[in-house]
C-alpha cells in the first residue's frame, strides 16, 4: 500500500513538472532584450502572442512579421543602426505583410532608419497604440496596400527634404488598396504632410474611416485629406493628387473663417448648411469686441447667405468691431456730515441789583438805631 502511494506521488510530481516547465519556458521566450532574441521570439511565437521588450534594442535589418503578434515596448526604444542591411529591397524597420499579418505596436518608440518606421503591406494590418516614430528618411508610417489603425501616435520629423508622417500608397506588386483608420489621437511635431497621399502610378483608390469615439478625425474634403481636432478644426491638411479617389465615411468641405488677422479652418458635412452660432464658437473675441455679421467678401459688402447648402470649400469673413467703453460717470460730490450741535448752559444776562446786600445793610442799620435809642433813653432816665 505504501509503495502504491509513493508511486502515485511520484507520477503526480512528474506530471506537474512536465506541464509546468514548458509554460515557464514559453513565458521566458515572450521577452526580448536584443535584436537576436527579438527575431527569435517572433519566429517561434504562436499567433496572438504578446512580446515584451526588456530594454532598448538596436536593430541592423528589417523585421518582417507574417502572423498576428503584439510587441509591447514597455516604454523602450527600437533604434536603427547606422550599419543597416536591407532584406530583398525592404528597408523598413517593422513590416507586417499579407492578409494573415496583424501587428500591434504599443508603448514603443521607433527611431532612425533608412526608409519607414513601420508598414502594412498588401492586406496586412498595423495597429499603433502609444507609439512615437521619428528620424526615418522616407516616412514614419507606410500604408502600402494594407490597413493602418491609429489609436495613439505621435510623429516626430520623418522624411528627407519634406516631412512625411503617414504615407498612403500602393506598391507595384500589391493587390489590395490601402486603408487608414483613426480611432484615437494623432499628433505631430511638423504640420507638413502628416497624412500624405503618394503619387506613383499604382495608387488609384484609398479609404479613410473614423471610429465613433476618436479624438482626431481624418476626412477627405474636396481635393484634400485633412486631420481635425475634437471640434473639427483643421489642424493638418495635404493635397490628394489628381486621378486618385479617396473613399471616406463622411464627405466634408472646408470652411475658411477669417476674423480680423486670425484665420481658422473647420470642416462641415458636404451639402449641409452652416449657422452663425456655429461660426461664433470658432472665434475668440476680446472683451471689447463684438461680431457685426458674416460676409462672403473681405470688403463686407455681400452678406453671407446661411440658407444655402455648402458644397465646395468656402471662405467666410467675420466683421469684428471694437465696442467703445462708456465713460465712467463722475463720482458724486461728497456731502459733508453735519456738525453736531454743542449744548451750553444759557448765560444769565439779568443785571445784578444787589438787593440781598441792601437788605442786610438795612437790618444792621435798624439794629444800630435801636441800640442808639435805648442808650439815649437810659441817659434820660438817669438824669
Amino acid at each position: 500500500m505504501k509503495k502504491s502511494i509513493k508511486l502515485m506521488l511520484f507520477l503526480a510530481v512528474t506530471a506537474f513538472i512536465a506541464f509546468t516547465i514548458p509554460n515557464f519556458s514559453n513565458a521566458a521566450d515572450n521577452t526580448a532584450h536584443d535584436e537576436e532574441s527579438l527575431n527569435s521570439v517572433i519566429n517561434s511565437a504562436d499567433p496572438g502572442t504578446t512580446i515584451t521588450l526588456e530594454n532598448d534594442i538596436t536593430v541592423t535589418k528589417p523585421i518582417v512579421i507574417a502572423k498576428e503578434l503584439t510587441i509591447d515596448g514597455n516604454g523602450h526604444n527600437v533604434v536603427g543602426s547606422n550599419d543597416w542591411t536591407s532584406t530583398s529591397g525592404n528597408q523598413t524597420m517593422f513590416t507586417a505583410q499579407f492578409s494573415d499579418a496583424k501587428l500591434t505596436l504599443k508603448n514603443i518608440n521607433l527611431k532612425n532608419g533608412p526608409k519607414y518606421g513601420v508598414q502594412s503591406y498588401d492586406g496586412a494590418t498595423v495597429i499603433l497604440d502609444n507609439v512615437y516614430i521619428t528620424g526615418f528618411k522616407y516616412g514614419g508610417v507606410l500604408a502600402n496596400g494594407g490597413k493602418v489603425e491609429v489609436k495613439s501616435l505621435h510623429l516626430g520629423t520623418n522624411g528627407t527634404g519634406s516631412n512625411n508622417g503617414i504615407e498612403i500608397d500602393k506598391g507595384a506588386s500589391a493587390t489590395n488598396n490601402p486603408t487608414l483608420v483613426m480611432s484615437g489621437t494623432l499628433t505631430s511635431d511638423v504640420a507638413e504632410n502628416v497624412v500624405y497621399i503618394a503619387e506613383n502610378g499604382h495608387l488609384t483608390d484609398f479609404t479613410v474611416t473614423n471610429s465613433a469615439d476618436t479624438t482626431n478625425k481624418i476626412f477627405i474634403a474636396g481635393n484634400k485629406v485633412v486631420v481635425t481636432d475634437a471640434a473639427e478644426n483643421v489642424i493638418f491638411e495635404s493635397t490628394v493628387p489628381d486621378k486618385i479617389n479617396g473613399n471616406t465615411d463622411a464627405q466634408k468641405v472646408v470652411i475658411t473663417l477669417v476674423a480680423n488677422d486670425v484665420t481658422n479652418k473647420i470642416t462641415v458635412n458636404k451639402g449641409e448648411q452652416i449657422t452663425a452660432d456655429t461660426l461664433k464658437t470658432h472665434i475668440k473675441l476680446a472683451e471689447s469686441q463684438t461680431i457685426d455679421g458674416f460676409y462672403a467678401d473681405s470688403t463686407f459688402n455681400a452678406t453671407f447667405d446661411f440658407t444655402k447648402t455648402i458644397d465646395t470649400d468656402t471662405t467666410i469673413y467675420a466683421k469684428i468691431s471694437t465696442v467703445q467703453a462708456p465713460e465712467p460717470e463722475p463720482e458724486p460730490t461728497p456731502v459733508p456730515e453735519p456738525t453736531p450741535e454743542v449744548t451750553t448752559e444759557e448765560k444769565d444776562e439779568t443785571p445784578k441789583t444787589g438787593v440781598e446786600n441792601y437788605l442786610a445793610l438795612s437790618v444792621l442799620t435798624l439794629i444800630m438805631a435801636s441800640a442808639l435809642l435805648c442808650t439815649l433813653e437810659r441817659k434820660k432816665s438817669s438824669k
